[in-house]
């Protein structure tokens, strides 16, 4: 008896413990609503988002597969009001998610959606909705319901009704028009620009356009009365180029919007309309033939150069991307994509990038025109260079066309076909920088450049780098290039088979286990697992996840994966995941109200949600609890953590809790009291 009430009294303490510590209920996100009267039957439902500094919201519109995205939901639609189109939503930022291997949208500080109604019974007097969203930060995910009340009559504007607070708060005008200038978009831009300055010097260095650079600058210099007029007059003409290239930036971004393209990047027309062009571009750069524009749009330009003056200087700079678009066009072409599916002025930045560094050489050699003698004399060297630029825009061509199977789950271009396909490309660039392969324009090679020689060795490594990947290597290095490890013919690579599980190998899978990250095997029913952690007599790891919660995913790549962690979790625990995101409906006898918020549980993952709310006083994933048999906290809760080497502690701190306890017989749990309050 005296054993039962201490037991209950540590657990109930370290409950409170984890309360009072990391284990909190915790909503980063404050909503607020408006009402706005456009007409006598029209309204407009404001929304607005308010965001912790360092969390961020998920946008609605984001590809399958990956975090879960901001969903509105209004009640009694059809009855006595209709919606006018989607719910629109405050531009998001847009960046790559290695977790994902994806692009994904998200909100930081805050965000505004509207919806705009029409009532078809204008006695109509609330509108009752709500919105499901997900909110991360870099150690933790919550998944949250939020409800409103929208008060459809003239007093209401300006006011919000919630059924959590009951709170009115008022509304900044003009909310849909609010920019941010956030860090992390900042940090995307410059990301941009650097790629596509480099892309300048890449295509700097072609046959179309290095020639010019000594031509160009000699004219100048010789043309001007002075030395100052010739830098001037040069330094004019690299300007020309930067604007020419921005121009065609801004005009990508008109045309197509602030963010149009970027609902594109997961689109399947674009990834497969996008990956004939650049294996075009490809096969153009081998030499196979040339992209060129109309010679009449070269033939007018150049007589606008021969005015002289400044205006003739800017056509020449326009002459200079006519004529060398058969080498810059691909180049542009890829980077103004790439640029654009990034959303905002990224084309702009873009072209700012690559223009400079077209531009910076005719402004430097006109000032010190002594450094010609230094360039390298035009040559073969420059056709290697468009050769080379081919096979990367062969590679980077089947990336889009990954994109597209993905989407489609057609499972054509797997992760073995794809990393066979850049085995090939890849090696067959090395023969030829080695001098084994020529292609039309190659000149006769009699030997091989160091720089060369070097190159071909780097391209070599990277090839038979990849080839492990063909057994399930995970290759880091190119982590969001090919499709993932699941998508493949042989999810545990070839010749791997499932091994070192808590059950025998003639056992097969426990009732409701399945195989989960690494091949662990785990339950996602609660009593399920419990009933199974009895049978064999271990202790359990309860794993509140979510299938879109990143920092889930981080932790099952980059810790569980550590060898002795991964052992652990296969042979020394009971996994039992339950995934608060879960969105499979609970037959209708299992829906109820939760007691401890007053929300409707109906989904899987409200049930879970709500279980961990209710149990353990917290709502953040990742969330893992280590328990023994009468469901106990063998150790305070462990969230997020990076550090291998201090989670594998917390476990095996649990573990030996609980095997101290099963020892111990019916005596007393004060002795490893410590133990249980810690996590080191």
């Amino acid at each position: 008896m005296l054993n039962n009430l201490l037991k209950k009294g540590l657990f109930f303490l370290v409950i409170l413990t984890g309360f009072f510590g990391q284990a909190q209920i915790h909503d980063p996100v404050e909503w607020e609503a408006e009402v706005n009267k456009i007409s006598e039957d029209e309204y407009e439902l404001i929304m607005s988002a308010f965001i912790e500094d360092h969390w961020h919201l998920y946008s609605q519109h984001l590809p399958e597969g990956g975090a879960l995205p901001t969903v509105f939901i209004y009640e009694e639609v059809g009855d006595k009001y209709e919606l006018l189109g989607d719910t629109e939503e405050s531009e998001p930022i847009t960046e790559y998610d290695n977790v994902f291997e994806m692009d994904l949208s998200y909100f930081n500080n805050n965000a505004f959606f509207t919806q705009k109604i029409k009532l078809t019974d204008t006695s109509l007097g609330i509108i009752n909705a709500k919105v499901e969203y997900q909110v991360c930060d870099d150690e933790a995910c919550i998944f949250q319901t939020e409800n409103f009340e929208f008060v459809i009559n003239e007093e209401a504007r300006g006011e919000v009704v919630t059924h959590e607070n009951n709170s009115t708060k008022a509304i900044p005008e003009n909310t849909g028009e609010v920019e941010l200038a956030n860090p992390d978009e900042k940090r995307s831009f410059w990301g941009i620009f650097i790629v596509a300055f480099l892309s300048g010097f890449a295509a700097l260095l072609t046959p179309c356009v290095f020639p010019m650079i000594p031509m160009t600058v000699s004219f100048f210099t010789k043309q001007s009365k002075s030395r100052a007029a010739g830098i001037k007059n040069a330094t004019f003409y690299g300007i020309s180029i930067v604007v020419i290239y921005v121009l065609l930036g801004t005009l990508v971004t008109v045309i197509f919007g602030a963010d149009a393209l970027n609902a594109l990047s997961t689109n399947v027309w674009f990834n497969t309309i996008f990956f004939v062009l650049l294996v075009i571009f490809a096969i153009s750069f081998m030499g196979a033939f040339e992209i060129v524009l109309p010679s009449s749009w070269g033939t007018k330009i150049d007589s606008k150069a021969d005015k002289g003056g400044l205006v003739g200087i800017f056509f020449m700079a326009l002459a200079l991307a006519i004529v060398s678009f058969s080498c810059t066009g691909p180049i542009v072409g890829t980077l103004l994509v790439e640029a654009a599916s990034k959303g905002g002025i990224a084309p702009i930045i873009g072209m700012l990038g690559f223009s400079l560094a077209i531009a910076l050489p005719f402004g430097l050699f006109a000032a010190f025109p002594g450094w010609l003698n230094s360039l390298p004399r035009s040559g073969g060297w420059l056709n290697t260079v468009k050769v080379t630029l081919g096979f990367l825009e062969l590679a980077l061509a089947f990336k889009f066309l990954s994109n597209a199977d993905l989407v489609l789950q057609l499972h054509i271009l797997e992760r073995e076909i794809f990393l066979a396909i850049w085995i090939a490309i890849f090696g067959m660039l090395a023969l030829y920088l080695f001098g084994k392969i020529q292609l039309p324009h190659d000149s006769k090679v009699e030997h091989i450049s160091v720089g060369r020689l070097m190159t071909g060795l780097v391209v070599l490594i990277f090839t038979i780098y990849l080839i492990p990947g063909l057994w399930g290597a995970p290759l880091k290095l190119i982590s969001g290039f090919p499709p993932p490890l699941q998508y493949s013919e042989s999810p545990d690579g070839i010749g791997n088979s499932k091994v070192g599980t808590v059950f025998s190998e003639g056992e097969g899978l426990p009732d409701g286990a399945e195989y989960g990250p690494h091949d662990i095997v785990s339950f996602h029913d609660y009593e399920d697992g419990l009933a199974y952690a009895k049978e064999k007599d271990l202790p359990i790891l309860v794993d509140f996840t979510g299938h879109a919660c990143v920092n889930c995913r981080k932790m099952e790549e980059r810790v569980w994966s550590e060898p002795q962690i991964l052992q652990t979790l296969k042979e020394e625990l009971v996994l039992i995941s339950l995934y608060v995101d879960d969105k499979r409906k609970l037959p209708e006898n299992e829906q109820y109200v939760s007691e401890t918020t007053g929300k409707e549980i109906e989904s899987i993952g409200n049930k879970w949600s709500d279980f961990q709310i209710t149990r353990y006083k917290a709502n953040a994933q990742p969330y893992y609890v280590l328990l023994d048999h009468e469901e106990e906290m063998l150790i305070a809760p462990s969230g997020y953590e990076p550090d291998a080497d201090e989670y594998y502690s917390w476990l095996k701190k649990g573990i030996k809790n609980f095997n101290k306890d099963s020892s111990s017989s019916g005596q007393s749990l004060g002795g490893n009291s410590g133990d249980i309050f810690s996590k080191d």
